[in-house]
């Protein structure tokens, strides 16, 4: 077996591409806002990443759902706020 043909047996079906968006997106925001969040309002301190963490194990699967709810939402409002040329 190829390495080209590994490769792509490792990966999604295109039909997965909403929801692996979701995923990244979501975990990204999630874990910047959960870094922003904890130093506002707890500071930083020896407990910070800690802190952190447990925040974004709430975090993630919240906005993981937030991002599927509201894609289409803002998929149609970038079509009404960009010219298609």
């Amino acid at each position: 077996m190829t390495d080209a043909t590994q490769s792509r047996r490792r990966r999604l079906h295109v039909n997965a591409t909403p929801y692996v968006f979701a995923f990244y997106m979501s975990a990204i925001m999630a874990l910047l806002m959960c870094f922003v969040i904890t130093a506002a309002n707890a500071g930083i301190d020896q407990d910070y990443i800690s802190n952190v963490l447990k925040a974004y194990r709430l975090a993630m699967p919240v906005a993981f759902v937030c991002v599927l709810i509201v894609r289409p939402i803002v998929g149609r409002l970038v079509a009404m706020t960009v010219y298609a040329g």
